[in-house]
């Protein structure tokens, strides 16, 4: 760090403050507004997810460079025992929703250790399930979902001076994601289909 401009974590930490108190003074001017799409590729399984504009404050940001598209699929080995034809693997939805839980741990802890001036020479945060596909193939009912996913673990691997575990549990749960999957949240859902087009009289 330096004396005219104190950075940690690749953040200016004064111009990082100086946001931290406009938004518990202005809340509003924060809120995001967050979303993405998938579009059925014609082939069991396969999406093609897009990421682009989102709200910040109530203004939409759009950009070229944040349109991100994500090619979604299956495991080729259990697609093969499955019968699709000419199976192919790809990233499964499950596994990027894992990826994001631990990266975004990473931002909780990383963003709380820049404010509170936390070194951290090493991080790296594993997560896992074990996953029933039984509710998906409606071999059980929709009322057993509960039971889709056990064990699911974190495991945060830090390295630094005077770390504090109890600082970094806490900080580890303040990630977005982490509120995500780990409480109850509803989700309304909508299907929309064709208008169904009136008979002649």
């Amino acid at each position: 760090m330096t004396d005219d401009q104190q950075t940690a974590h690749g953040v200016d930490l004064e111009t990082l403050e100086g946001f931290a108190a406009h938004a518990a003074e202005h809340p509003e001017a924060v809120q995001l507004g967050l979303g993405a799409s998938a579009t059925y590729e014609g082939t069991a399984a396969h999406s093609l997810a897009k990421i682009d504009s989102y709200e910040l404050g109530g203004e939409t940001i759009a950009r070229d460079t944040r349109e991100y598209t994500i090619p979604y699929g299956g495991w080729k080995e259990v697609l093969d025992a499955g019968g699709w034809v000419g199976a192919t693997d790809r990233l499964e939805p499950i596994e990027a929703a894992l990826s994001a839980l631990a990266a975004c741990i990473n931002v909780g802890i990383t963003i709380n250790a820049a404010a509170n001036d936390v070194d951290i020479d090493h991080l790296q945060t594993r997560v896992r399930t074990d996953f029933d596909p039984a509710v998906l193939f409606s071999l059980t009912e929709l009322k057993e979902a509960d039971s889709v996913f056990e064990n699911l673990t974190a495991e945060v691997e830090i390295d630094g001076e005077d770390l504090d575990r109890d600082q970094i549990d806490e900080w580890a749960r303040r990630a977005p994601v982490y509120t995500l999957v780990s409480l109850a949240q509803d989700i309304e859902m909508t299907v929309a289909t064709p208008a169904e087009v009136a008979g002649d009289d």
